[in-house]
């Protein structure tokens, strides 16, 4: 079905890109044939890191005669195996094509390419006194893979997702061409909307090579507030009652007192609290010290109401460094703590939450594996763990193949679904063939062979 690259292709791609932006065989780290879990490898036939719009223009137009399969990476922090080349060919880094290109002050948008990390674009919006929302946990992610997956974060409970502030992208299609998808407009109505047919698509329909981000004027405070409960229970029926009470937090995170201990662990810091089962952590902002304050006072005094123990305000700098740096340690604290370790991103309905942290509870009591979670309780988005520990190779397989299976299905019976922000990628296709059924698979196939008909942008993802 695909060609090999012969030495004319890497002739080729060294005059498009440059001697030094080609690498193959030994030259190539073995790092690019996984991406964070490494749940599945594959070195590329070739390493290609382009630098402009216009090389993968002309790379793309190369892979299209030739038909040779190519798949793009950042800055590889995925955990679906969406960024491994598992059909060989062409590995596309877009990480040096990392340039703000423009801040657009009258219509409150910021144009980038893909290779802008998410840290360097949100310190760079706040030194403007904007905030762009979108604040998934891997902050070393460019934006090109933020977009691809749809990633969400801790602030999309007020804030919403990545593809509610993308309003434009310049993309190169499979065989070249280069499109603009979308504008700086605030709503369009003309025509599908190509531009969130490609959000979420994980590089499978074309490569993102510039993109046009709403901003908002940042917000003037923002305070967090820790609530311990007793149990995971009482902490995530909370949630819920904390959302109707009509204040509407930034971030709503749950925490169990395991994963806070492997965070301290892997940090060598102290959490201000562990003595209890479980946490909520909230984040209020606004523009005004009043309104923060009442809305935080008005939370803290409900959740003391619903049988928390505390309410701890997070308000100065070493308690504030404290209890993000934890959280933000969670999954290479984790990771830390184990052998190997595979993931389980699924969203469920808000008043599920419960029920479903405590079905991986009795699955790991049931099998004799740890499986810890944190996770957006304010939408539903879990992180679920499976820890390898001390299994042999043939238990560890055959473990996460029964966990994986009887959590979807959980997931699936509650009205939940497969991803909430990693994406499906390579390891979770089959499961959401499972779950969206024959129609809406062979939809999905068919806008990918109307893109890419001759499937060679990443190829073996999603559901092809």
């Amino acid at each position: 079905m695909y060609n090999k690259l012969n030495d004319c292709d890497i002739t080729a791609l060294r005059s498009i890109v440059g001697e030094e932006n080609v690498l193959i065989g030994e030259a190539i780290s073995p790092d690019y044939a996984h991406d964070e879990l490494g749940g599945i490898e594959r070195l590329p036939d070739a390493l290609v890191r382009a630098l402009s719009t216009e090389q993968i223009s002309k790379v793309m137009k190369l892979a299209w005669e030739r038909s040779i399969p190519v798949t793009v990476r950042g800055s590889g922090t995925g955990l679906v195996g969406a960024a491994v080349p598992i059909e060989g060919g062409i590995l596309l880094e877009t990480t040096r094509m990392n340039k703000i290109l423009e801040l657009d002050m009258d219509n409150l948008t910021l144009t980038v390419q893909p290779g802008v990390l998410l840290m360097e674009l949100a310190a760079f919006a706040e030194e403007n006194d904007f905030l762009y929302p979108p604040d998934p946990g891997e902050k070393s992610a460019t934006i090109g893979g933020n977009i691809s997956t749809n990633a969400g974060g801790m602030r999309a409970v007020k804030y919403g997702v990545t593809r509610d502030y993308v309003r434009a992208l310049t993309v190169v299609m499979p065989n070249g061409e280069i499109l603009t998808l979308g504008g700086k407009v605030a709503k369009n109505s003309s025509g599908y909307s190509l531009k969130d047919l490609v959000i979420g698509s994980e590089g499978t329909l074309c490569i993102i090579c510039e993109a046009v981000l709403k901003l908002i004027p940042l917000p003037k405070l923002s305070v967090s507030l820790l609530v311990p409960f007793k149990d995971m229970k009482s902490a995530i029926e909370a949630v819920p009652k904390i959302i109707r009470s009509k204040v509407t937090p930034t971030a709503v995170e749950y925490m169990s007192r395991d994963t806070i201990l492997f965070s301290e662990s892997y940090l060598g810091k102290r959490f201000p609290d562990t003595k209890n089962e479980a946490y909520i952590l909230l984040t209020f902002d606004g523009s005004t010290e009043e309104q923060v304050e009442r809305d935080m006072n008005e939370v803290a005094e409900l959740c003391l109401e619903l049988g928390a123990a505390d309410a701890y305000i997070v308000d100065t700098e070493e308690r504030k460094k404290s209890v993000w740096s934890a959280r933000g340690a969670f999954l290479e604290a984790i990771k830390a703590s184990t052998t190997e370790m595979d993931e389980c991103d699924v969203v469920v309905p808000k008043n599920k939450i419960d029920e479903y942290i405590k079905f991986t509870h009795a699955l790991s009591d049931e099998l004799g594996v740890r499986i810890p979670s944190f996770g957006h309780a304010g939408d539903g988005n879990l992180h679920i763990y499976i820890c390898r520990d001390g299994l042999s190779d043939g238990e560890w397989e055959n473990t996460l193949a029964i966990c994986f299976d009887r959590m979807y299905k959980k997931a699936e019976e509650i009205g939940g679904l497969v991803s909430g922000e990693h994406g499906i990628g390579y390891a979770k296709k089959e499961y959401l063939k499972r779950q969206l059924g024959e129609t809406q698979i062979s939809l999905m196939q068919g806008i990918k062979q109307v893109f890419d008909p001759k499937n060679i942008l990443n190829p073996g993802k999603i559901c092809f």
